[in-house]
């Protein structure tokens, strides 16, 4: 099967954009860093293989199962880049950071100028483990205690380093994610040529040496400057926030201190065309707890559905999430459920919570959503399925390859050819060359009819 890419596609869009009128009901499910590479604990399957999942197994049985390249050349794999890329929006073209997505989410008003970062709250070893990255998410820390972290430490930095402090403002997010913003960069610093590491992809490795720098040969004074700003920040950061209160009473109660923070993800304010003036279709939502997912949709004209018990952990309420969608569906064109919890799972290197996220996500989320389709819409609906990214169990880390994808609906069908049980797993969707630009993927799935289909899957 040989691949096509965008310029291919631009034939495809002109020859099928009225294919379907906006009767079709479209939802994507995606689940985050549901892809993964065979674990030893599962007999050497993987959690999409090694799941309970009859009702993606039904859908797969009746459509399509392919593989796309979410990550582009030049990019890591990180949701920022590979759900912007799956939603049909190139990185290449969109992509200025991961912070500035997230901005999105909390309704900052940004200046164009505007240095935008994500600050996490994290946790990095003592005593044996001194000098590693422990955990991205100082251990789940709540929004509550987040938030009086977030407070006490602007106050710190006022005190101990104020020539930065006045330049900086922190918003708290979601659990142990912050947004942080130089608004007063120009002339003094810039941050364009730094590199920074995402903390969840260095896990128990030593964080000195990934700490925020220029890029070997780029940059200048001001680039410097930059970065001498994100480790002070930092420096001070982690002298303040083992002593507070919050963090004694974390420790007391068996959990881990949010003993510093970790700053990354730098960028500009984007510039995104709407959704419906790519794809002509006027209205769509999203479902998901996570201010990068939700910044991305309203930066989109997608509506953030506010959901109570939706989380980023396994104890989000995947019904609830999985009716959202459902009452979602009848007032738009297109509806996506974005699940942290399998990325997460996979952040911790716990296999058997990442086994429960999946059989969660199909029982909960698509098999409600099928049914609902099924009985509301008849036959005119398209349901497609996918992970942004793998994130591997075994490393704890986000990886590159293609992801597999699964569509189902009006005018997809199944392989005629198959002879065989077809199901949502890694392993298929690596029997098809993958769609080398991921960014077409929503083409497909919104307009691409049977012929478009046999070519990918």
């Amino acid at each position: 099967m040989e691949e096509f890419g965008a310029a291919e596609w631009d034939g495809c869009t002109r020859r099928a954009r009225s294919n379907y009128p906006c009767r079709v009901k479209y939802v994507i499910i995606i689940a985050d860093g549901g892809a993964d590479k065979p674990i030893a604990e599962l007999g050497g399957k993987t959690p999409f293989d090694a799941a309970r999942t009859p009702n993606l197994d039904r859908l797969a049985a009746v459509g399509r199962v392919g593989a796309a390249r979410t990550t582009p050349p030049g990019f890591e794999a990180g949701s920022d880049v590979c759900s912007m890329d799956l939603l049909g929006y190139d990185p290449a073209k969109y992509h200025t950071g991961r912070a500035p997505l997230e901005a999105a989410a909390l309704g900052l008003k940004l200046a164009p100028t505007d240095w935008i970062f994500r600050m996490n709250f994290v946790t990095v070893g003592e005593g044996g483990d001194a000098g590693l990255m422990i955990d991205h998410s100082a251990g789940a820390i709540s929004d509550a205690e987040a938030r009086i972290l977030a407070k006490d430490l602007v106050a710190h930095w006022r005190m101990t380093v104020p020539e930065l402090a006045s330049d900086f403002a922190l918003t708290s997010g979601v659990s142990y994610r912050n947004i942080l913003v130089d608004s007063r960069s120009h002339g003094k610093r810039k941050y364009g040529e730094i590199k920074s590491y995402p903390p969840h992809e260095i896990p128990r490795r030593p964080w000195r040496e990934h700490a925020p720098a220029v890029k070997p040969g780029a940059g200048g004074a001001e680039d410097v400057a930059g970065a001498v700003a994100m480790n002070k920040l930092m420096q001070v950061a982690g002298e303040f926030l083992p002593r507070h209160e919050v963090n004694r009473v974390r420790i007391a109660a068996g959990k881990r201190a949010a003993n510093m923070t970790w700053i990354w993800g730098q960028g500009l304010r984007p510039n995104m065309p709407l959704f419906h003036e790519r794809f002509g279709l006027e209205r769509g939502a999203m479902t998901t707890a996570v201010d990068l997912l939700a910044g991305i949709a309203l930066l989109i004209g997608w509506e953030k559905l506010d959901v109570p018990g939706v989380t980023s952990y396994h104890d989000n309420d995947y019904g609830a999430q999985g009716r959202a969608t459902c009452e979602a569906i009848g007032r738009n064109d297109i509806v996506c459920c974005h699940v942290e919890s399998p990325d997460e799972a996979s952040h911790q290197g716990d296999w058997k919570t990442k086994l429960a996220t999946v059989e969660s996500i199909d029982s909960l989320v698509v098999g409600p959503v099928a049914e609902h389709l099924q009985r509301a819409h008849k036959d005119d609906w398209r349901v497609l399925v996918l992970p942004d990214h793998y994130t591997l169990v075994t490393t704890r880390k986000h990886d590159p390859a293609p992801v597999p994808w699964m569509m189902s609906g009006k005018g997809i069908g199944p392989k005629v050819d198959a002879g065989r049980k077809v199901r949502f797993t890694e392993a298929e969707a690596d029997l098809c060359k993958p769609m080398s630009e991921g960014y077409g993927l929503m083409e497909l799935f919104l307009r691409g009819t049977t012929e478009d289909m046999a070519r990918w899957a």
